[in-house]
């Protein structure tokens, strides 16, 4: 099939062209690179462009005629949009729309979207199912919980002639297998890469947000997927909807999770540094556990992880450490 891939140029939007790649899929990549690597994009063709030029993303849509459409491009630092949330909205939000827009006006009527758990804000239950109040605590979340209102409209609306899965990704993590693509952030927020990070000596130190949480070591839990089986779910959902499937919303997780010094812990093994972690007080909005009640995805998709295994997305995300370096 044909599929445009927005953001594929980005961490995990090439992973996932790369997938498709590799399956035969025809993939047209369609990205600014903001954050985002030329290199990253393994097969198909690139377009650089942004989701806010509406002309050009019309005219490249009604031009490639794809079949279905992976939304991966969004901003994604939770930080940055406390205190930036226009950029936030507009980037993700209205973006979005001028995607769904398109898509309607040149007969495309699939669409996979990059979602997040970041819409639950503080969950209450452990795991957190699909079903829990949506409640996002930061920009970032709401942007992403506002595209899935309007997802959900728009596939009411049209019925069968515009449907849509939501993925709400947990913790990403890891790299291909093969070491040809991984994460590249400027400033790097995520727990894993900036462990291995600091075990290369970029960072002098890796703090430790919270040590009194109730949790077994007192560190928070979060549920840690490799970026290999995040693609794989995409693949599936792209089989679900091209099989007439509705629209669903289903979360991406192992349905079990790590603390932050079983982490810490692993990364100086898989690394073998013993780099300098740091104790610190609690970060505010940090919910003591995380993790994603998966069974939906698992009926619906068929979905069935084969990288469930924190030190493989360790090691596979130190690898790409070690070539970047």
């Amino acid at each position: 099939m044909k599929i445009f891939v927005t953001g594929g140029a980005g961490y995990i939007g090439s992973h996932v062209a790369k997938t498709l790649g590799d399956l035969g899929h025809d993939v047209l990549v369609y990205d600014n690179l903001s954050t985002g690597n030329e290199w990253a994009v393994l097969h198909g063709r690139l377009v650089v462009a942004g989701l806010e030029d509406k002309l050009t993303l019309a005219r490249v849509l009604k031009e490639y005629s794809p079949d279905a459409v992976m939304h991966f491009a969004a901003s994604i630092v939770v930080h940055e949009s406390v205190i930036s949330p226009i950029k936030y909205y507009l980037n993700n939000t209205a973006c979005t729309l001028n995607l769904i827009e398109a898509m309607l006006d040149a007969g495309v009527g699939r669409l996979i979207f990059s979602s997040t758990a970041a819409v639950y804000g503080i969950a209450q239950g452990v795991p957190v199912l699909e079903s829990a109040p949506l409640n996002p605590i930061n920009p970032y979340g709401s942007s992403k919980m506002m595209n899935e209102l309007i997802l959900r409209d728009a596939s009411g609306a049209y019925g069968g002639s515009f449907r849509h899965v939501s993925l709400r990704y947990f913790n990403v993590a890891g790299a291909d297998g093969e070491g040809r693509i991984g994460q590249v952030y400027k400033n790097a927020t995520h727990l894993i890469t900036r462990a291995l990070k600091t075990a290369k000596g970029e960072l002098d130190r890796l703090d430790i947000y919270g040590t009194d949480y109730p949790t077994p070591d007192g560190t928070c839990i979060r549920d840690y997927i490799h970026v290999e089986d995040l693609a794989h779910a995409h693949v599936l959902a792209l089989d679900y909807l091209s099989g007439g499937g509705e629209s669903v919303v289903l979360n991406c997780g192992y349905g079990h999770g790590f603390s932050v010094r079983e982490v810490v812990a692993e990364a100086k093994r898989v690394t073998g540094a013993d780099f300098n972690a740091v104790e610190c007080g609690r970060r505010e909005g940090d919910p003591p556990e995380l993790v994603a009640g998966n069974g939906k995805i698992k009926s619906v998709l068929g979905w069935k992880p084969v990288h469930d295994d924190l030190e493989y997305i360790i090691r596979t995300a130190w690898n790409w450490e070690k070539k970047l370096a």
